[in-house]
């Protein structure tokens, strides 16, 4: 099984327990479709959402089409809501699992479930080819991949059944019809439960029976919640321990929405890993979170058994023991939020030539008599709107980069208003001005360079620590080229990783974006300064403005996507809590560290 990534070592990562390790960069995201606290509050501000309820959507496959040669297929679903007007909007994507034709994924598919409106679901289900198996699922594209089949239903289908459980069979593109059987794929619904209570959990085995003829077992742990109907679910799975007997894995991080209650029974499952996909069961047993809880208090152990094709139950001397058990609160992005926590926008335009000569109707920059907006105008507008919407005092940091003075100086940190001692504008109509009174008074110059600007929001930030304010702030670069300085930025990102801050970068026109994609980490590549320091966590977020207007990707979606998670990693590295929320503790500030 994989998690972001579908290659041999993708297939050894743990899936569905990374909330423990806040900064690590691998852990699966939200993909679009999913519960977003930024963008719901965002929305609900308006009054634009309805009532609805979070479903969790888990997938099994079975008895799937093997697109391979040498080995079986390596399959990944993604499941797509099908608006009013045809279009499928995607809602999320599994993890890709290897070597197998009945696949059971870990990783759930989040749907909001509005009892008013009929909610088609399309479900694609795709091999992923050995080449792209070093990219993270997110990133693939389907159009690359071997297609296994389809199905569809409307989700009130699956939400009327007893079980919650819907089993659909697979076929072509073209539609049901045909002698070939694609297999089946069956969709179990559960309603989201909110709850802080999370688990940090760390398990160790002994004595494990050796499945390997020339080595040693290489052993995961498999936890799986038992549902009302009396099947199972796959919540989370440890990483692979290669040639260990005696393994110790990885802290988990479980939260009550994965266990449902400490007195729900999990059925916990030790694999020997094949990379055939034929992975041996070692042995099994069933505990509920209270009684793991009691095997750390009492520091003792529980023995797995393993179940003879007979029905006889034979116990092993391979035991599970709990090292560590943690019980605390884990606050959402909401809980900080409406306790008072600010989110604050900068925002740095690119004044390069490449844009090209701002009186000119096909440059980037040019303002047009009729009043339609250029793409800088348009990414200011409609990013701003968002994020003012967390600011109180709505005064912005405006600066442009790239750009000839009127003193006849290159500057690459310059403040768009014009006034040499005032930075911050008031409001969005305030940045718009001053962009305009810029494009007068600035020559569009060169190289592209985000260095002096990413530093300049940094000590902003940081200088916020010394007072500790409850501030965070989020800084927009609007760019058309390509950067001239990708190690200098790198460097200014992973020092700026340490702070209250995410950056978020915004493509306009047709250029080569590559390099923005090596600065937002979805790639798994953790960002490494010239003097070898990696970056804490991802603070980059890249949106390429012609998909926006292309309408592939909406604006609120596309801001807020990782926002959320990029501030919870920051205050959860540093124990901060939210500010005077029952149950949260004595009042907390961002500079507060561990």
């Amino acid at each position: 099984m994989g998690g972001c990534f579908s290659d041999l070592e993708g297939g050894k990562e743990g899936i569905g327990g990374e909330q423990a390790r806040p900064t690590e960069l691998n852990a699966p995201t939200n993909s679009g479709g999913g519960p977003n606290d930024a963008v719901d509050l965002f929305y609900r501000s308006r009054s634009l959402l309805p009532l609805f309820t979070q479903l969790e959507l888990s997938l099994v496959g079975s008895n799937l089409r093997d697109r391979d040669i040498t080995s079986k297929s390596d399959p990944m679903a993604v499941v797509f809501l099908k608006k009013s007007d045809g279009r499928l909007e995607e809602v999320g994507r599994t993890e890709v699992i290897l070597n197998t034709l009945n696949p059971t994924w870990i990783s759930k598919v989040t749907v909001t479930y509005q009892f008013e409106i009929v909610q088609p679901l399309i479900f694609h289900l795709y091999d992923v080819d050995t080449k792209y198996h070093h990219i993270p699922v997110k990133m693939l594209n389907l159009k690359d991949q071997d297609f296994l089949g389809e199905s569809s239903c409307v989700l009130s289908e699956i939400v009327t059944k007893q079980s919650r459980s819907l089993t659909l069979n697979l076929h072509n593109k073209d539609g049901p019809g045909g002698s070939r059987n694609l297999g089946s794929l069956t969709v179990h619904a559960e309603e989201s439960i909110a709850s802080r209570s999370v688990v940090d959990v760390v398990f160790r085995c002994t004595n494990l029976d050796n499945k390997d003829l020339f080595s040693k077992s290489d052993p995961f742990l498999r936890i799986s919640r038992i549902v009302e109907s009396g099947g199972s679910v796959p919540i989370c799975k440890t990483e692979v321990m290669d040639n260990n007997l005696n393994p110790i894995w990885k802290p988990l991080s479980l939260n009550m929405q994965q266990f449902g209650s400490k007195d729900n029974p999990l059925i916990i499952e030790c694999f020997d890993f094949n990379s055939n996909g034929n992975h041996v069961l070692i042995g099994k047993l069933q505990k509920s979170v209270a009684q793991l809880e009691k095997l750390y208090q009492e520091r003792t152990g529980v023995n797995f058994v393993l179940t003879s094709n007979s029905g006889h139950e034979k116990v092993l001397k391979g035991q599970l023991f709990v090292d560590r058990f943690h019980e605390k609160e884990q606050f959402s992005f909401l809980d900080y939020i409406s306790s008072g926590f600010e989110l604050n926008f900068m925002v740095a335009v690119d004044f390069t030539a490449s844009n090209k000569n701002p009186r000119q109707p096909d440059s980037l920059h040019y303002i047009d008599p009729s009043g339609r907006l250029n793409s800088y105008q348009r990414a200011i507008i409609e990013v701003g709107e968002v994020i003012q919407f967390y600011d109180t005092d709505k005064r912005f940091p405006a600066w442009g980069f790239g750009g000839r003075k009127p003193d006849g100086t290159v500057s690459h940190c310059f403040n768009l208003s014009g006034n040499e001692t005032e930075f911050e504008v008031g409001g969005i109509e305030g940045i718009m001005t001053a962009y305009a009174s810029a494009l007068r008074n600035v020559s569009l110059s060169g190289p592209t360079l985000f260095g002096q600007v990413v530093d300049r929001a940094a000590q902003i930030a940081g200088h916020s620590l010394s007072y500790q304010e409850n501030k965070y702030y989020v800084l927009l670069i609007i760019t058309d080229g390509v950067l001239s300085d990708l190690q200098e930025t790198k460097n200014a990102l992973v020092k700026a990783s340490d702070l209250p801050l995410s950056v978020l970068i915004v493509g306009v026109g047709d250029a080569d974006f590559s390099q923005m994609e090596i600065l937002d980490a979805d790639n798994g590549n953790r960002l490494e300064s010239s003097t070898g320091r990696m970056a804490t966590r991802d603070i980059v977020q890249f949106v390429p403005m012609r998909e926006v207007q292309r309408g592939e990707v909406s604006v609120v979606q596309a801001l807020l996507e990782e926002l959320p998670g990029q501030f919870l990693s920051y205050v959860r590295s540093r124990d901060i809590k939210p500010c005077n929320l029952p149950g949260a503790g004595a009042h907390a500030s961002l500079s507060k560290s561990n």
